[in-house]
């Protein structure tokens, strides 16, 4: 079974995994950079289970930064029937592609 942890990153929850690569809002870091994330909710690793409340106590994850990008354009559009008030807004948000390197935690 592999190490996972549940981490929060910018207000959004992601199950994080040794090894793997994902997608995430930006992070300010450059890229090939190597960040610490410590915003962990819930940690499995070396056959046991924390949970935090709210976050785990001596537990983080590694990452490289990979690069940085912008995801697919959103559409907004706005509308009040009846009224004639139409908006429409496009945006397209920053990403961060990251490889979780280690998740490690002292007390499990």
């Amino acid at each position: 079974m592999t190490d996972y942890a549940i981490a929060q990153i910018a207000g959004r929850q992601f199950r994080i995994e040794r090894g793997a690569e994902m997608v995430v809002p930006r992070l300010r870091a450059a890229q090939g950079e190597t960040v610490t994330l410590d915003k962990l909710l819930l940690v499995n690793a070396g056959g046991g289970v924390s949970v935090g409340a709210p976050y785990v106590e001596g537990a983080s994850v590694t990452v490289e930064v990979i690069n940085h990008s912008r995801g697919k354009k959103v559409r907004v559009f706005k509308k009040k029937r009846r009224k004639g008030y139409r908006k429409a807004v496009n945006a397209r948000p920053r990403q961060t592609t990251i490889k979780v390197k280690e998740v490690a935690h002292s007390n499990v």
